[in-house]
């Protein structure tokens, strides 16, 4: 079972020629209003890789909140240990190029209510994933994952976005996942980053694909699906998911890492983040062609 805590938002989406640059305005097609927030993105992504997910985190209680657990409820994500708090739902404002680049900005809102605590200790333990990101506070995440270390429950941290984090909790996590500049935010060498968790640090390169640096020193490199990109907002997203997802079915890491690769890629061709999540059907005709 995984567990996701983090961050629940609604998406105003705006399609644009190109990015804007600061002070510039620019005029874009029609926005749509999309489900969204690491977090949700996550649990979906994974949920419809075939893991059995539950979300923990905060809604509003504003017209937002049942738009934003929409495709949740639908997919069939448990969402008993989604609380209702008196913020506004979490939105995200999301620029989309015609080359499928994005620049995003978060009123986290509701997620910044999120606690720990609302975690029960039943649902901690060996059998469990606990996948977390860094769109809730940055507290209650690090208390969440050194419960489920002690519980003996698998973590796997999200450090998106890169925001500091306590070095010592490298030590409770199997799995670091970033990208390219949220690993050089941490301003150590993957290695040694590596080494100090309980399995691997994986970093994530885009159309390069990514990297595992084990904590035993080794490696394992892994190629991005060949595709020409519509939207990459939730790519990311659902690489992190589908990762949770395959480990949880109880894949080797490496073969995890391809169905994340794979699925990320898919992510790529529609527009919106968890509207784009491919399912596990779909993953697995596209495993076949990274691997081939």
């Amino acid at each position: 079972m995984i567990l996701v805590f983090g961050s629940i938002n609604i998406d105003l989406m705006v399609p644009v020629p190109e990015l804007p640059h600061p002070g510039e305005t620019v005029l874009g097609g029609d926005y749509q209003l999309l489900p969204g927030g690491k977090g949700a993105n996550q649990a979906l992504a994974a949920c419809r890789a075939g893991a059995s997910v539950t979300m923990a985190g905060a809604v509003g209680n504003d017209g937002f909140a049942a738009a934003a657990l929409e495709l949740l409820r639908r997919d069939g994500v448990d969402l008993a240990l989604v609380r209702r708090v008196e913020r506004p739902t979490g939105c995200a404002a999301i620029m989309v190029g015609a080359s499928g680049e994005n620049l995003i900005a978060v009123a986290p809102g509701a997620n910044g209510a999120a606690i720990a605590a609302g975690v029960p200790e039943e649902v901690l333990g060996p059998e469990t994933i606990v996948l977390c990101q860094m769109e809730v506070p940055p507290r209650e995440t690090a208390a969440l994952i050194r419960r489920a270390a002690f519980r003996g429950a698998r973590n796997i941290l999200n450090l998106a976005p890169a925001l500091p984090m306590d070095p010592g909790l490298l030590s409770d996590l199997d799995l670091l996942v970033t990208n390219t500049a949220e690993a050089a935010a941490l301003g150590s060498d993957p290695i040694q980053i590596a080494q100090r968790l309980r399995q691997a640090f994986v970093v994530t390169r885009g159309v390069a694909g990514s990297t595992a640096f084990l904590s035993n020193g080794g490696r394992i490199d892994i190629p991005a699906l060949a595709i020409e990109a519509v939207d990459t907002t939730g790519a990311g997203d659902t690489f992190v998911g589908v990762l949770a997802a395959a480990l949880d079915h109880g894949l080797t890491l490496e073969a995890a890492l391809h169905r994340a690769s794979a699925a990320a890629g898919l992510a790529c061709l529609a527009h919106g983040a968890q509207t784009a999540t491919p399912d596990r059907l779909a993953i697995d005709k596209a495993v076949a062609r990274l691997s081939s």
